[in-house]
């Protein structure tokens, strides 16, 4: 499934549904991928039901903010996490029992990240932060061993990542809806091309999920 067809009948299905966007590590709304799904979300009218909010470095304070800004759409939300932002959506998806869209998702940022501990910038402003090591520890209460209902899952990963291995993604989400990239990178640079496929599985109405398989397509 992929093109604007595909999404605009989700667009319509899904009216009530909001969508909440993560991003990864030293991201932000300001993403590349994250203004992607806004333009796409306001050319189907459908601006006010995107959340994308700034993610505080703490894992937990990042956690405390998106519940309190999505505990009332619980019922009718999905999720889109990129890198970091995917190991944040695993962990709200098995809460909420929603769908979630995972694009180059870490899988253990545990060990990913122990060499980030310290002083580091944030990509689009340069604003320095700090990534403190008891974030670490944070990380570790988040981490979801094994996902319970794979076929609320899409996962879109690509071989040619050069942070993340694929493989890790693919074994972890086993038995969700996969689409695997031949090639491209870990920011999914080409991902207008995929975010209709990515958008019309979050927000179908109802769809049938004992339909889920991997797509290892170009």
């Amino acid at each position: 499934m992929s093109g604007t067809a595909g999404f605009s009948a989700g667009a319509r299905e899904g009216a009530r549904v909001h969508l909440l966007y993560l991003h990864g590590f030293r991201s932000s709304p300001r993403s590349f991928k994250a203004r992607v799904v806004q333009q796409r979300m306001e050319a189907a009218g459908r601006a006010g039901n995107l959340i994308c909010p700034q993610l505080p470095a703490s894992p937990k304070a990042a956690m405390d903010l998106v519940l309190t800004l999505v505990e009332r759409y619980s019922g009718n939300l999905a999720i889109i996490g990129s890198s970091l932002g995917g190991f944040y959506a695993t962990w709200l998806a098995e809460r909420f029992g929603c769908r979630a869209a995972l694009i180059n998702p870490a899988v253990d940022p545990l060990k990913d990240l122990d060499k980030h501990v310290g002083i580091t910038t944030e990509w689009h402003t340069g604003e320095p932060f700090e990534f403190k090591r008891d974030y670490i520890d944070e990380l570790a209460a988040l981490k979801v061993g094994a996902i319970t209902r794979p076929a609320r899952y899409f996962l879109l990963a690509a071989t040619g990542d050069e942070v993340l291995d694929y493989r890790d993604m693919v074994a972890h989400y086993a038995g969700a809806h996969q689409h695997v990239i031949q090639g491209s990178d870990h920011a999914v640079s080409e991902f207008e091309q995929y975010v209709d496929e990515v958008l019309a599985f979050c927000l179908t109405d109802n769809p049938d999920e004992g339909d889920a398989g991997s797509d290892h397509r170009q």
